[in-house]
């Protein structure tokens, strides 16, 4: 895995495949730093703290611009100085290349550091 997986784009999952393993799960998130992996290896959550409402709102926006770009949904939960991101596959109700590859992208985002 030494390709940038940022530089990756979201391809559809229609299920039908098995839930990356905990390990497996374990090894992408040297690229999503930040990122941690929780529920038993089955979704990835981080939480992003911010000066305002209004620089967290600008956040959640542009991680919903990206989702929709990629085709890919995050749970997202924010309030005053905060945004919590979780990512996991619906589909085969745990995680997928996809969810590191939106979690790797919202890193990228402005404000994300």
């Amino acid at each position: 895995m030494t390709e940038n997986i940022a530089k990756k784009s979201c391809t559809p999952c229609r299920g039908g495949i098995p839930p990356f393993t905990r390990d497996e799960a374990a090894g992408y998130l040297s690229q999503t730093p930040g990122w941690d992996l929780l529920d038993d290896g089955h979704l990835i959550r981080r939480k992003f703290k911010f000066d305002d409402f209004k620089q967290a709102l600008a956040f959640v926006n542009e991680v919903g611009r990206l989702a929709e770009e990629e085709g890919h949904h995050p749970d997202v939960c924010f309030g005053w100085g905060y945004a919590e991101v979780s990512l996991w596959t619906h589909k085969i109700k745990g995680l997928h290349e996809n969810d590191f590859i939106m979690a790797a992208k919202i890193n990228q985002l402005p404000g994300a550091s």
